[in-house]
Formats: C-alpha cells, sequence, structure tokens
C-alpha cells in the first residue's frame, strides 16, 4: 500500500522521456511529499510508466482529469485505482452531479486503500476572459465556487484550485475539504503558463492543503535542492 505523504509539496513530473523521469522520480521521492504525474505521461507510457516512476509506495497524484458520461468514469477510476494505486486522481467538477458521485462511489469501493477523487474546478491557465470564450459570464472565483461547492454536495473529497481561490473555498468547503493546488512559484521564479499563481508559502498560509510544484524544482540545476528549498520554506 502507498504511503500517506509526509509534507504537502506534490513533485510534478512533466517530461516524456521516461530515463529522466525515472531518475527524478528517484531524486525526489524520499524529499517530497508525493510525486505528480499526468495525461501526457500516462499517454505515452501507461499504468508501467506511472509504476516506473512511483514504485509501490511512493505517494501519487495521478492527474488524468476524467470528464465523461458517469458510467465511463466509474470505469476509469476502478482501473486506476486497481492498476496504479493513487492517493489522489482527478475528475472534472463540469463533468455534472452524476458523474461526480459515480467516480467517488468508484473510489470507496477499494476501501482504506481508495484514492481521494478530487474535481477540477477552472484551470489555472484560465481568467475571466477565456471563461468567457466558453460562454460562461462572470468571474472566475464565481465559477470556481460553484463547482467546487458542487463537487463537496457530490462526495468529491476535494478540489484542484489556483492560489487565488484557496481562502475563499476553505471558508465555503470548511477545514477537511482537500484543496491542491497548482500555479504555485517560489518567489523569483517565472510564470509561465499560470496566470493565478503565488508562492508556497503564501499558499499554505490560506490554507492550501497540497501544493503541486513542477518547473521551479524539476527545471533546476539541482530539483532535490531546490525541492528541500520549498519544503523548508513551508516548515519555517
Amino acid at each position: 500500500m502507498r504511503q500517506s505523504p509526509k509534507n504537502a509539496v506534490f513533485t510534478a513530473i512533466d517530461t516524456l522521456d521516461l530515463t529522466a523521469a525515472t531518475a527524478l522520480g528517484r531524486s525526489l521521492a524520499a524529499i517530497c511529499g508525493g510525486l505528480k504525474l499526468g495525461k501526457e505521461f500516462f499517454t505515452a507510457h501507461g499504468p508501467a510508466g506511472v509504476l516506473a516512476i512511483a514504485g509501490a509506495e511512493t505517494p501519487l497524484f495521478l492527474d488524468l482529469k476524467f470528464h465523461d458520461i458517469p458510467n465511463t468514469v466509474a470505469g476509469g477510476v476502478r482501473a486506476a485505482a486497481k492498476t496504479m494505486a493513487p492517493n489522489m486522481l482527478t475528475i472534472h467538477a463540469s463533468g455534472g452531479p452524476a458523474m461526480i458521485r459515480a467516480a467517488a462511489d468508484a473510489a470507496a469501493e477499494f476501501g482504506e486503500a481508495r484514492p481521494l477523487i478530487l474535481a477540477v474546478t477552472v484551470l489555472t491557465s484560465l481568467d475571466e476572459a477565456d471563461l468567457a470564450a466558453t460562454g460562461v459570464a462572470g468571474r472566475v472565483a464565481d465559477q470556481v465556487l460553484r463547482l467546487a461547492t458542487l463537487a463537496q454536495a457530490n462526495g468529491a473529497d476535494g478540489v484542484i484550485c489556483s492560489p487565488q481561490e484557496i481562502k475563499a473555498l476553505r471558508q465555503a468547503c470548511g477545514p477537511d475539504f482537500k484543496l491542491v493546488v497548482p500555479g504555485i512559484r517560489p518567489a523569483g521564479s517565472a510564470a509561465g503558463d499560470q496566470k493565478r499563481t503565488k508562492t508556497p508559502v503564501e499558499a499554505i498560509r490560506d490554507g492550501a492543503s497540497f501544493l503541486v510544484v513542477g518547473r521551479p524544482i524539476t527545471a533546476a540545476p539541482d530539483p532535490a535542492e531546490a525541492a528541500r528549498a520549498i519544503i523548508g520554506d513551508i516548515a519555517a
């Protein structure tokens, strides 16, 4: 069975190079709270590749963002839990109440080994103009809150949200709802394609449960040292 995360930092392993990803995973698994692997890596290497990076015990955030009819999403959750045993697994909150409930019920079948079901609200690369282009009027914060409360009401364990929405979601959804936060950039880091960012310390102070940090760690000259610095800043 996979271990529980020992700290709040999950490192996003975004390279498709299996050799490079394996080296990163080995160097960071003992330092970070866990590893995050997503769609690109999974599409390229499948469950075997995921297990090669995360092993059988390393805490795993499997970011596949399931979004389909309820029965299909439930099947995807079961397959992921059986083959890779992730600690956390993502779906899209915009899939609606029945889909969210189907994912949560499928996860519950695995008892103590169940993955947490985390709903994606509004991607951190989107702002109000991007939402408007998809036909969603209003502020990003309002849409995030709407989708988060929908997810909570239908059995999700938490949400993926940007750093800017942590305080409002913590207030609306209570202390036990998991807030997993990408868009984390240590002071002085480039924002890249993330539009709504905060530093690790700011995010934890606001109420984040877990942080997802990618390039500031993986693109650093010494990824292990970069991870230690972020974890040390949070602890201090």
